[in-house]
């Protein structure tokens, strides 16, 4: 009984020797009608959850999920950099398009400015010259009362409501 465990168990037993009987081997074994051996059963767990490379499903379960992390992180990284250059190259692409339009703009004003009557006009609004003989007029325009200073009445009243009583009442 305990050899058929142990068999079972895949253990290798201890054999005992037999005796050798006379004559030969060869012609024993091919006269010899095949005999039944018993085939162990497999018992309980261990055969039902053993299996691939004589693992079990737990373990193998864990393998897997350390082979998808593995997996998971020599791709995450190279994806989060090209993603990161993605959004780097929109903001340079977008960049690109706005100094050309500044440049744009940039050459359309250069060609503005080299025209001679654009640069007399600009020196006479700006900069108030004149050509010879031309006499210049400049007007200037009276300044603005300042209201006086409130007292009586209208001590706690803003100013612009006093001024805006006057407007439309007329002075007091």
């Amino acid at each position: 009984m305990g050899d058929e465990r142990a068999k079972a168990r895949g253990e290798r037993t201890r054999r005992t020797p037999r005796p050798r009987r006379s004559g030969t081997g060869a012609s024993r074994r091919r006269n010899r009608e095949p005999r039944l051996t018993r085939v162990p059963r497999a018992r309980g767990v261990v055969a039902a959850t053993t299996g691939l490379l004589g693992l079990s499903s737990t373990k193998r379960a864990a393998i897997l999920a350390l082979v998808v992390c593995a997996l998971a992180l020599t791709v995450a990284v190279p994806l989060r950099n090209y993603v990161a250059q993605r959004q780097e190259l929109a903001a340079v692409s977008e960049q690109q398009q706005a100094l050309a339009a500044e440049v744009a703009e940039l050459t359309r004003e250069r060609a503005r400015l080299s025209d001679p009557a654009e640069i007399e006009a600009q020196a006479r609004s700006r900069l108030g010259y004149v050509m010879p003989g031309e006499v210049p007029y400049v007007v200037q325009l009276p300044a603005a009362p300042e209201p006086a200073p409130a007292t009586g009445a209208d001590a706690g009243v803003p100013w612009y409501h006093v001024l805006w009583r006057e407007v439309t009442e007329g002075p007091r």
